[in-house]
């Protein structure tokens, strides 16, 4: 072997990701040239990869967690629409309880990219830049704003005693009752 073809295959070898595929280096980046060559065609894509930093308060994507998205590409005059569904699972804490939950967030998108700097100048796009679409902002977006802000472990969860702690899901606690003395007067009026 020449050392020409030894530093032309180094070279080679140097520049491309791992595992040889710009998809598995970034697997939210669609090439679409040619679906932007001739208006109303449409595409299929499904994506899945892992988007970092995917929390609300007392809610998280895990770290490692795969993202899906499962979107049809559609090109009009000045753009792409995206239309379907991202999917993440999730994981948190009871607001009652504070047990563990976990679940999955699938929101339905419905989105425009347009070119940056466009003759339209449609702010509410994602940007298109040239041939490459990039859908993470667009997954990241979708699911942060579905993550549940307030998660409960069960829709009838009973929550802790005010008083010793315990969490009512397990049983009653041996705590009396407490009596708000704003409404003392009014406990007369019960029936005995």
């Amino acid at each position: 072997m020449s050392p020409r073809a030894s530093s032309t295959r180094t070279l080679t070898e140097a520049t491309e990701p791992r595992g040889g595929d710009i998809r598995a280096a970034r697997p939210f980046l669609v090439q679409v040239a040619a679906l932007r060559k001739a208006l109303g065609t449409t595409r299929h894509e499904q994506r899945h990869g892992v988007i970092e930093g995917l929390a609300a308060v007392g809610v998280v994507v895990p770290d490692g967690s795969p993202v899906t998205a499962d979107l049809t590409l559609s090109s009009y005059p000045g753009g792409i629409s995206v239309v379907g569904t991202v999917r993440a699972p999730w994981v948190g804490e009871c607001r009652r309880c504070g047990g563990p939950v976990a679940g999955t967030v699938e929101p339905t998108v419905r989105e425009r990219y347009a070119p940056v700097g466009g003759v339209d100048g449609d702010e509410d796009a994602y940007p298109l830049s040239g041939d490459e679409l990039d859908l993470e902002p667009l997954a990241r977006d979708a699911v942060l704003l579905d993550l549940p802000l307030a998660p409960l472990c069960s829709p009838g969860c009973l929550g802790l005693c005010p008083q010793c702690g315990a969490n009512w899901n397990a049983g009653p606690c041996a705590c009396p009752a407490v009596v708000d003395p704003r409404w003392s007067a009014l406990d007369s009026l019960r029936d005995p």
